[in-house]
């Protein structure tokens, strides 16, 4: 088996490591070799930021990922979950219920957490079939195509457009701007890069962009529509329960819950779609097991999540000083769980870089580990990896890469811009 990642282990020296520094995460290989060291070296290490940021700790093994994830009261999200440092204020403007624990944070997750549950999901399986085939039909024709955009970006988005009860013209749109928004650190999708002078005058919306405002009037609209209906749809689900706790949804919580649904429902599964063709593409062996013995496909998700590890972190606050893999970390520190390295650690994967489609005991952290905040459209997700793969890997008898993989100028998502192909059908 090869690994698709040929220099991760040519030693980085640890002062070279900077996880703060976006054009470390361009090239495909620099983050896993940073994070290999920290893990070896220095596995809680402090990283400095430039101002006005005052730095995090990096958590980079598998055990202490998972201990600050399950462990909410130490370590809260309700400092905000990515680098930013944000002030109470802009908290109380811009806080999804990524931003919130405890009570609040059970019951506004409950007003969803049904319909992406295994009852309802499952109801799905033949539309995402038909799904899959109608996106899969239209790309394998062109025979060359950039594979991002004409399938892992176009089966997701239809998904969430059948989730929401929103037509599909509106598709691009929505993908549009879950990139403005999650690519906000990029020049090639950002209306306002995060690190410009610029952005302050956005620092009340979320990731200081811009496009946040289109997305909120738009669900604005959609939420006018289906109050007091009786729709099943998501919006309508929203917009006529109650949270169990009691407390209604203000417009500002709708807003914020909305942006999170258009972002979250679209770029995450993209990407480990992308790269898990990626990896098939580069292991061709694997792709070969897969051709032979399909059952192995729902093992394989496991290892394309792991694989892919689409969101390469999510930060906590530390609520107490408190002991962390040898380091005393303070009250008020930033505290990162880089789930990516988490997904490469030696002492839980063996022989961690290599792609293997039948791994067996894959306990990645691509979802989140015993947190409460564990990805609440992980089993859509996985289920959408899995039809798509079912139905893909039967039509093709070769695929190759026929030019650049760009990535996103991004620590937070581990993106693919394109992923130009070429397809020989069987």
């Amino acid at each position: 088996m090869t690994s698709t990642l040929p220099d991760v282990h040519e030693p980085l020296p640890l002062d070279e490591v900077n996880l703060a520094d976006l054009d470390n995460f361009t090239d495909g290989v620099t983050p896993w070799r940073m994070f290999h060291t920290l893990r070896h070296q220095d596995p809680v290490h402090w990283q400095p930021e430039e101002v006005p940021n005052s730095g995090f700790w990096s958590v980079t093994r598998h055990a202490d990922i998972a201990r600050v994830d399950r462990d909410a009261e130490t370590f809260t999200s309700t400092k905000f979950v990515n680098l930013e440092e944000v002030d109470e204020d802009q908290i109380k403007k811009r806080a999804s219920i990524l931003e919130l624990d405890g009570v609040r944070h059970r019951a506004m997750r409950s007003l969803l957490q049904r319909q992406f549950g295994a009852s309802v999901i499952n109801q799905y399986a033949d539309f995402l079939r038909g799904l899959t085939a109608k996106t899969l039909d239209a790309a394998l024709t062109k025979g060359s195509f950039d594979f991002v955009r004409e399938v892992s970006a176009d089966f997701p988005i239809n998904v969430l457009a059948r989730l929401l009860d929103v037509p599909p013209e509106d598709n691009q749109q929505l993908i549009d701007w879950g990139n403005r928004i999650i690519g906000h650190t990029d020049p090639d999708y950002a209306d306002v890069l995060l690190e410009s002078e610029e952005s302050e005058r956005y620092r009340d919306l979320p990731f200081r962009s811009p496009a946040s405002l289109e997305v909120f009037e738009y669900g604005r609209e959609l939420a006018r529509q289906r109050r007091g209906g009786d729709g099943t749809d998501l919006i309508s689900r929203l917009v006529n329960q109650t949270p169990r706790d009691g407390v209604p949804l203000s417009a500002q919580d709708f807003d914020n819950y909305f942006l999170l649904l258009v972002v979250a429902g679209n770029e995450t599964t993209r990407h480990s779609i992308t790269h898990a063709m990626l990896a098939l593409i580069n292991n061709p062996d694997q792709l070969d097991r897969l051709r032979k013995d399909p059952s192995l496909i729902p093992t394989a998700v496991e290892e394309f999540l792991r694989w892919a590890s689409p969101v390469y972190h999510f930060r906590r606050t530390a609520t107490r000083d408190v002991e962390l893999g040898g380091k005393r970390v303070k009250e008020g520190d930033k505290v990162v769980m880089w789930y990516a390295s988490g997904n490469r650690d030696e002492q839980v994967f063996g022989n961690p870089y290599d792609f293997d489609v039948a791994r067996e005991n894959n306990d990645h952290l691509t979802f989140g580990k015993g947190s409460p905040h564990l990805c609440l459209g992980n089993l859509l997700a996985r289920t959408e990896m899995r039809i798509m793969f079912e139905e893909l890997i039967p039509r093709i008898a070769d695929i190759r890469v026929t030019g650049e993989v760009p990535r996103v100028r991004s620590n937070f998502v581990n993106g693919i811009k394109k992923l130009p192909v070429e397809v020989t059908l069987a």
